[in-house]
């Protein structure tokens, strides 16, 4: 019996909403811009918080746009973000699933590191600050961790498999990874998939500052005198088709998404290994057929903490070898921070940029040299380049690491 030959993955719609804006345009050219999304809380509890500064999606977003007026009052504001980048990505992948069978051979993998943890947030204030007596009676469809994935289904009849992943700050990465092996296998035809999240609540907060991780005055990855991560929010959403039904249609193809790699450093449950994360990284490469040399740019995990970027770059070099020194590295949590089960969707539309448009977007507020992070990151400012294929980075408290490998758009 012959083995089925595996599909290839390609992308052909993107949608995101950041703090550098609202498009998955406005994100990239934020980026490539080396301009932060970083600023001052806006919230109503900011008075009580040591927390001064986070990546908040602009003020003017109008939740309700472009979303069914029956349906604005299910949602928690992680599905809200979801369901504006969906709307975005497949507007541009051309594709009409209302009038297509399609919908019924299309996957929506969504994750999340929170869910709705601003509803979670605000019930939790009814019942033990008001002495409220019941909570909201949406409450459970607003902040169930597949509440976002339900709801683009829903809002697009999307019919094939649906569910949400959750691996804290990879959650993206995996849910992406999830949607592409069913596309590689047959399975599905197409997929909507990426990653939300919306974790700027007052007791999320509070927890964040008692881990002690945050910046006081922003985010400075691989810089000398970093001093945390800063808090984003956001969401970022792709489609994903095989190249066989991208081509089919005559689709515009963004880039290939040409392997993955996953692995678990079953060490410690917040600190990095770098054995672990620089297996994932392998593996992406062997899964896409690449070898280190072929890659020229990593988007970095890179949350401007004191272990994560000295252990990244040790991963980096455990993999790359002596090509280590020659590639391109840049974390662009120092624009859009940190957006938990977001960031690795956000940093996506910022290697799709870079493969399309040949530009690696710059790591910003890298002023500082630390000997212990010694490669080449891209300091403050874009650089125009080649970029053949690249790798994007995502690890997560729990030891979880998750790869995607790209190439240019075939």
């Amino acid at each position: 019996m012959s083995t089925p030959s595996l599909q290839r993955v390609v992308i052909t719609g993107m949608g995101a909403i950041s703090a550098l804006g609202i498009g998955a345009e406005a994100l990239w050219q934020g980026l490539r811009e080396g301009r932060s999304g970083i600023g001052p809380l806006r919230h109503p509890d900011a008075d009580r918080l040591k927390l001064k500064i986070a990546a908040q999606v602009p003020a003017d977003f109008d939740p309700a746009a472009n979303i069914d007026e029956r349906t604005v009052p299910l949602l928690d504001r992680t599905s809200e973000f979801a369901l504006h980048a969906a709307s975005e990505a497949i507007g541009q992948s051309g594709i009409d699933f209302g009038q297509s069978a399609l919908g019924l051979r299309t996957a929506v993998v969504v994750g999340t590191g929170v869910g709705g943890e601003t509803t979670q947030d605000e019930q939790s204030r009814r019942l033990y600050a008001e002495n409220a007596q019941r909570t909201h009676p949406l409450t459970i469809v607003r902040l169930m961790t597949n509440a976002s994935a339900s709801q683009i289904s829903i809002a697009h009849g999307l019919r094939g498999p649906t569910f949400a992943v959750a691996s804290a700050c990879a959650s993206a990465n995996h849910a992406i990874i999830q949607a592409a092996q069913m596309i590689r296998y047959g399975m599905v035809d197409a997929a909507v998939t990426g990653g939300t999240e919306a974790c700027l609540t007052y007791g999320a907060m509070r927890a964040w500052e008692a881990m002690r991780v945050l910046a006081d005055d922003t985010c400075r990855p691989f810089s000398a005198n970093r001093r945390g991560l800063v808090l984003g929010e956001g969401a970022g959403i792709f489609v994903l088709e095989s190249l066989e039904h991208a081509r089919a249609r005559g689709a515009t193809i963004l880039a290939e998404l040409a392997g993955s790699g996953m692995s678990a450093d079953a060490t410690d449950i917040v600190m990095p290994s770098a054995e672990g994360s620089s297996a994932a990284m392998r593996q992406a490469l062997a899964d896409a057929g690449l070898a280190p040399q072929d890659v020229d740019y990593i988007n970095a995990h890179g949350t401007g903490t004191q272990a994560n970027d000295v252990t990244e770059t040790k991963a980096i070099r455990l993999a790359f070898g002596a090509h280590a020194d020659r590639l391109a590295v840049s974390s662009t949590k120092s624009m859009h921070g940190h957006a938990l089960g977001a960031s690795g969707a956000l940093e996506l539309v910022a290697v799709i940029g870079a493969l399309r448009d040949g530009v690696v977007p710059p790591t910003a507020n890298l002023d500082q040299v630390d000997p212990a992070c010694d490669l080449d990151y891209v300091p403050n400012v874009a650089r125009e380049m080649p970029v053949r294929a690249a790798i994007s980075n995502s690890f997560a408290f729990g030891g979880l690491n998750a790869v995607l490998a790209l190439k240019r758009a075939p």
